[in-house]
């Protein structure tokens, strides 16, 4: 899944993403950034990331530049 981070506490390494392709918001889990380049996050940046069972965020990766899927309907015609 790709999102964006929405905000991230670099203190106590809290924060919520929000899911490219239904807009959905979900907390970091604690260990988000474990085995991770990532050292920090930013709002606005873009991330690759899984949901553990906890329906938390985990496994952070860059993201990629190309919108994942968008809810407000279908990409412009070429």
């Amino acid at each position: 899944m790709q999102g964006v981070i929405k905000a991230y506490d670099p203190t106590n390494q809290t924060g919520s993403l929000v899911r490219d392709t239904d807009r959905a918001v979900f907390e970091l889990a604690p260990n988000a950034l474990e085995g991770s380049i990532l050292r920090m996050l930013r709002q606005g940046q873009r991330i690759v990331f899984d949901l553990n069972d906890d329906g938390l965020a985990t496994r952070l990766r860059l993201g990629s530049e190309v919108d994942m899927g968008s809810p407000t309907g279908p990409p412009p015609s070429t």
